[in-house]
């Protein structure tokens, strides 16, 4: 699978990726001390839906089309929505705001983010799209080294998004290893893997994988569009969470089975289960 941002941006695994994203930021900034965003693979931060890539695919309009159009969305939306409502602000859907751009609008002034994208197009473009705001830095080397590189962060608090363009049949492994390496330099660091729903006996062994890690407790949440047999597509996503706040998995429980409802394309569902639970 090739999941380069550009190609599916907006689409229903944008929108629970991006929609958790939100709430996390939400939650965790209920404390003044100062948060560090980190992105391990952030692609270039903005995206026109109109674009060569977006309309080659038009997945969009299943995602993010569906819910700019929904009736009385529930209030935890509010603050993911304000941030797509900001880059268009003439009330038609064209822009959409990758994961980086979420995060700059959402999040305070003292805190700080880093992000980092290797293609040698995406990486400059991120650049340019992110540099106006001097709380960013912007990293072009290989995500899969962040949390070498970059971790233990200045600020004692950390949310991390691991989303890799999973091009490659070992990424699944690799973000169990990411998520390991994260947490043995900040214990308490809320990491988020990204992942899609496509091979169940893939699936099956990063279940494992995460199940045995290093994370002191760690939720799962995934988002179904159809039924998870289907052959063909992408039939939903999920994200592994590490040291979630407190009240996520509340928000989560009351909106999964309203994001399955409104994004479902066939027979939609929702999975919520902590894979490593509290000691």
């Amino acid at each position: 699978m090739n999941y380069r941002h550009a190609f599916h941006a907006g689409n229903h695994a944008d929108v629970l990726k991006h929609l958790v994203l939100s709430r996390l930021i939400a939650l965790m900034s209920r404390k003044e001390s100062p948060l560090a965003y980190v992105d391990t693979h952030a692609g270039i931060g903005l995206y026109d839906l109109l674009g060569s890539e977006a309309s080659r695919t038009d997945e969009w309009r299943e995602g993010i089309g569906r819910l700019w159009q929904a009736e009385q969305a529930p209030a935890e939306l509010s603050g993911y929505l304000e941030a797509v409502r900001e880059m268009n602000p003439d009330g038609a859907l064209r822009f959409y705001p990758g994961s980086p751009e979420i995060a700059r609008c959402l999040t305070r002034p003292q805190d700080r983010l880093q992000l980092n994208e290797k293609h040698p197009a995406d990486g400059p473009a991120l650049k340019d799209n992110m540099g106006h705001d001097d709380r960013v830095a912007v990293h072009l080397g290989e995500g899969w080294q962040v949390p070498r590189a970059l971790l233990p962060t200045r600020e004692k608090r950390l949310l991390m998004l691991i989303d890799p363009p999973f091009e490659q049949v070992d990424e699944l492994e690799r973000c169990v290893t990411a998520l390991e390496e994260s947490i043995g330099r900040m214990r308490q660091a809320v990491v988020v893997v990204w992942y899609p729903i496509k091979n169940p006996r893939q699936l099956k062994r990063f279940y494992q994988g995460l199940s045995r890690s290093n994370a002191p407790k760690l939720l799962r949440a995934e988002l179904m569009v159809r039924s998870p047999d289907n052959p063909e597509g992408l039939n939903g996503s999920g994200l592994a969470i590490s040291n979630p706040p407190w009240g996520l998995e509340d928000e989560l429980r009351r909106l999964l089975p309203w994001l399955a409802q409104t994004f479902a394309q066939g027979e939609g569902s929702w999975q919520l289960d902590w894979l490593i639970a509290e000691a």
